[in-house]
């Protein structure tokens, strides 16, 4: 059993066993919260990682491969299988994780621990244990679901259907809401609203329409959750506290300590594979680097070049009303190398300007700077002409790294905002009949997205409402956040969308990319075969 723990921002705190046995250590309260923060630590595996971005954003109607993009299989669908390495590291922290979370379950009445800590650190299991299955269920599909802790090599595999496990999903997190408290001092840790706000989600997976609208409305009305006034306001480091005191309902965090964010963690992280820390910082940036005027600097980060957005996410925003396009992606570059500055250009001044609008040459005669419009990046099909130079997301920056070159990042990872619970009623409205009323619900997302003065002209009508509507505003307020891929699986339009518009992807993908590959390593380990099979479409 893994005896790392999370290393959090605010209060949860690291606890050395002392090379004690497991059982001796989870036996002693001190010893048992040391197991519960491990728990938390595996989430770090998926958000903020490059791994996860993979698996939750790419290969969708937003998103496509930047020039440095790590895997063409999830990005592209270009002959994912089995042996696809991101898949396999996930699969196989997952499973440790709710590893991690059955012993717990199992043990806790052993842990000497009050009975009010107990019951509340029994409900962060239970949610953290349906939280890991979620994300098996849904990537996956019918998989393994072992509810007790496993203890030395198994060698056998069997398929729990996808019903079943959500069954357990659901039972773990009702069991969760019962008994967590509403708020928690220890920031990072699951709280009865974090587990509502999960399980209307899960509601509305399910197609439970009216659990999901409930639900929902909980999480809106009866806590003191608000939308941050402004929304790029959710994004600067600065503000990150204000953001996740007002609109964010879950996070996972990470340290403001960098030494802390797993990178030279033996257990979790035995090859220092992952970076540490938040990485959204690295993969969605363009080359900027190397064009006149420009050098790298801590302000504008160091580019991985992993990600950037179709020509289909560029259209999606209505520029003369909507703040979210200018609040979540950036477009300018100020000069800061003289030495390779263009005659006339000072420190401070324009020196690069990527656009999603259509530049004509005249403009650009008249510009000492370098331009890249939306046809520079993109043909008309929507095919990428550049993969270097594009329009970036800006939400995950961090311009308090110490260095230019410094890959680790305090930033935390927004799990479930408030806007989501507001789409979420929203749909729910929409399947029970209820246009209108959905229509509201979107009105109060787009609200606070409009620019001065543009209130009215960002509300929309009973008449405007789809899903694919509803679709499109989780682009716009979600884009980069990790929920993407799920998304357009639950909606039925995963194939659809990126066949319509992601045409680098659309070439690729098939009907049973719904599911993602069991890794190799898996089916080769198992004794049962015939019992234990790789997915439909899959090698």
């Amino acid at each position: 059993m893994a005896l790392a723990t999370v290393s959090c921002n605010k209060t949860l705190q690291e606890y050395n066993p002392g090379g004690l046995t497991a059982e001796a250590v989870y036996s002693t309260p001190e010893g048992f919260e040391t197991l519960v923060n491990a728990a938390y630590s595996y989430q770090r595996w998926w958000y903020g990682k490059e791994e996860g971005y993979c698996l939750s954003e790419m290969g969708t109607d937003i998103w496509d491969a930047g020039q440095a993009a790590p895997d063409p299989g999830l990005t592209d669908y270009k002959n994912l299988q089995g042996a696809d390495s991101y898949v396999e590291g996930l699969w196989e922290h997952l499973y440790a994780a709710v590893n991690v979370c059955n012993y717990g379950i199992q043990h806790i009445d052993a842990a000497g621990m009050d009975a009010d800590t107990k019951k509340i650190r029994n409900a962060e299991l239970h949610f953290l244990r349906a939280f890991y299955y979620w994300h098996i269920v849904e990537t996956w599909g019918a998989a393994p679901m072992p509810t007790e802790a496993t203890d030395g090599i198994q060698t056998t595999a069997t398929k729990t259907s996808v019903d079943d496990i959500y069954t357990q999903i659901f039972a773990d997190l009702k069991a969760a809401v019962v008994d967590l408290p509403s708020t928690t001092t220890d920031y990072g840790r699951a709280t009865k609203p974090a587990a509502q706000a999960f399980l209307a989600r899960m509601d509305i997976t399910r197609g439970n329409y009216q659990d999901a609208l409930d639900l929902a409305n909980t999480v809106i009305n009866d806590y003191n959750f608000k939308l941050v006034t402004n929304y790029a306001d959710l994004w600067p480091m600065d503000k990150q506290d204000a953001a996740e005191s007002n609109e964010v309902i879950y996070a996972v965090n990470y340290s403001t300590d960098l030494t802390l964010n797993d990178r030279q963690d033996d257990i979790l992280f035995p090859d220092g594979h992952s970076r540490g820390g938040n990485n959204g910082h690295l993969d969605f940036l363009m080359k900027y680097d190397d064009l006149p005027g420009l050098q790298r600097s801590i302000e504008y980060g160091r580019p991985f070049v992993r990600f950037m957005p179709t020509k289909f996410l560029m259209n999606l925003y209505d520029l003369n009303n909507d703040s979210r396009f200018t609040g979540s992606f950036q477009t300018a570059w100020l000069c800061n190398n003289l030495a390779s500055a263009p005659s006339g250009m000072g420190i401070g001044d324009t020196a690069v300007v990527v656009t999603n609008q259509v530049v004509s040459a005249g403009e650009r005669a008249q510009k000492n700077y370098r331009i890249y419009d939306i046809n520079d990046t993109y043909k008309s099909d929507g095919l990428v002409s550049d993969n270097l130079h594009f329009v970036q997301l800006s939400k995950f920056m961090d311009p308090t790294r110490s260095s230019v070159n410094e890959q680790v990042s305090a930033r935390d990872v927004f799990v479930i905002r408030l806007p989501e619970m507001y789409l979420i009623a929203a749909e729910a409205e929409l399947k029970l009949g209820n246009a209108q009323k959905a229509a509201d619900y979107i009105n109060v997302v787009r609200e606070r997205a409009a620019l001065p003065g543009k209130k009215a002209a960002m509300d929309i009508a009973a008449s405007d409402v789809t899903i694919d509507f509803i679709l499109d505003e989780y682009a716009r307020e979600f884009a980069g956040e990790q929920m993407r891929w799920f998304l357009l699986k639950r909606e039925g339009k995963l194939v659809s969308r990126v066949k319509a518009d992601n045409p680098n992807a659309a070439v690729n993908i098939q009907s049973y990319h719904t599911l993602r590959p069991i890794p190799q390593s898996q089916l080769d380990a198992v004794t049962n075969p015939d019992d234990f099979k790789q997915n439909e479409g899959y090698q």
